[in-house]
């Protein structure tokens, strides 16, 4: 499989990090998003006419939705991430997958805004987006009541992938996350994950060091 990549964007991330949690190997085009604007140019405008990444290529099949691309990966190589156990998870997952467009859209776009200058009404969007991450909070404690750390289940699926990044990174678009503690809690999960890795912005959990000085010792 080929994914054209831009190493900065949390879409590419997405599939990146689903892969390497999978244990799929991709061959990465990079491409040259800013300021080459490469995603506009003929060459991947005849892949994706929308003039977005990432672009996923598997043979003749080419996907431009990042969550149709995790959908695919899941579908390859660990089903269960697809959240079919009950159509009530089901549709947990389809929920939970429409809102992370809607976090690309105002997370996303307050990032774009204030790390790439791009237009738009930064004050706007830094208030739609925090009112996602409260959002997306309340979701996260009506699934503790259920008993599950995840968005749609006890165990992680596609929707926690596709959700994410453009939280993990919401500071870059002057949102903070220290109002929301479970918010923090299910990120840290997701970075425990066997097979996790990073993006500028998002790093692995470090491992406690052990304590110099142990009881009794000076």
């Amino acid at each position: 499989m080929k994914l054209y990549d831009y190493i900065l964007s949390p879409s590419c991330y997405k599939i990146r990090l689903m892969a390497a949690i999978l244990g799929i190997k991709l061959d990465i085009r990079p491409v040259d998003f800013h300021p080459g604007a490469e995603h506009r140019g003929p060459e991947l405008m005849a892949l994706n006419p929308a003039g977005s990444i990432p672009i996923l290529e598997d043979g003749d099949l080419v996907l431009t939705e990042s969550s149709a691309m995790l959908a695919y990966l899941a579908a390859n190589a660990a089903p269960e991430w697809l959240g079919q156990a009950s159509p009530q998870e089901t549709a947990r997952v389809q929920q939970w997958l429409s809102f992370s467009h809607r976090l690309t859209a105002n997370l996303g776009g307050a990032r774009l805004h204030e790390m790439l200058l791009r237009p738009g009404d930064i004050k706007t969007l830094q208030a739609q987006g925090v009112a996602a991450l409260r959002e997306l909070e309340a979701g996260l404690f009506e699934q503790g009541e259920r008993g599950m750390q995840f968005l749609a289940a006890s165990e992680p699926t596609i929707a926690d992938i596709a959700c994410f990044p453009y939280v993990a990174l919401a500071p870059d678009g002057g949102i903070s996350l220290d109002p929301y503690p479970l918010i923090r809690l299910w990120m840290r999960a997701i970075r425990s994950l066997p097979g996790f890795i990073e993006m500028p912005g998002i790093h692995r959990l470090h491992e406690l060091k052990p304590d110099p000085h142990p009881a009794g010792e000076a």
